[in-house]
């Protein structure tokens, strides 16, 4: 009787986990093939400045971090210091702190593996909607998270793949307008988690502000217009705390 149900509590445990395997490959989907483009213009932009193709499937496979390996590649194109590339990185990658700072009590009492693999897979899409599957069902979930960064990691090395080939067969592929797909899938993570007046006074304040300051050719607008939209986020939701 026991090994009965034994048997039967392993099996549904097997069944509960590739469920919410498969939950997290559909949720992730939609914005991994939103950055196929991104990841083509990685892959062609590595061998236009020069990197072998081992070594741009490489720089996917081992740093993992689309608007930093852009910036790192266009600073190699123009011979820049390594020191450039560094600083370029941790301003282009600090977002992560606070991505981390969410996750940190979920996952503080976690194995040193799983703390690993969270930290390595974490990316704006992964953090997006782990989030989103935190908030719906109040709990996190390591495989959820884990499942979903995998996906994600799985389909940019394909699509760098596909750009290292394309970037030597295509001439010029980096004036296709690859680059619009950075933008249209910040737009799909971002318009979904716009739910209360503070965080759509944080959004509009940083888009107006990141236009305003580039037109005008500011260096730092974007770090610029961050700040201004987490500032006008923190005091529209601390008005609306006292008004309560």
């Amino acid at each position: 009787m026991l090994s009965e149900i034994y048997i039967a509590n392993k099996t549904e445990n097997k069944k509960n986990k590739r469920q919410l395997i498969h939950r997290a490959t559909f949720d992730i989907l939609p914005l991994a093939l939103a950055v196929i483009p991104w990841g083509i213009l990685c892959g062609s932009l590595a061998i236009k400045v020069g990197l072998s193709p081992i070594q741009a499937q490489l720089m996917s496979l081992f740093v993992f971090a689309g608007a930093a390996q852009l910036a790192s590649l266009t600073i190699i194109g123009a011979a820049g210091a390594l020191s450039s590339i560094f600083s370029s990185t941790f301003v282009i990658s600090s977002r992560h702190l606070l991505y981390s700072a969410v996750f940190r009590e979920h996952v503080r009492q976690s194995s040193f593996s799983i703390r690993c693999s969270t930290a390595f897979f974490l990316t704006d899409e992964m953090f997006a909607v782990t989030c989103a599957y935190l908030e719906k069902n109040k709990s996190y979930s390591h495989l959820y998270a884990i499942s979903a960064g995998i996906v994600f990691y799985l389909v940019w090395n394909v699509a760098t793949f596909i750009g290292i080939y394309a970037g030597q067969l295509i001439p010029n592929i980096e004036e296709l307008g690859l680059e619009f797909a950075i933008a249209a899938t910040f737009i799909a993570i971002v318009i979904p988690a716009i739910k209360n007046t503070s965080t759509l006074m944080s959004v509009l304040a940083s888009a107006i502000s990141v236009l305003v300051l580039s037109i005008n050719g500011s260096e730092h607008a974007l770090i610029i217009a961050t700040i201004i939209g987490m500032a006008t986020g923190y005091f529209t939701a601390s008005i609306g705390e006292q008004d309560e």
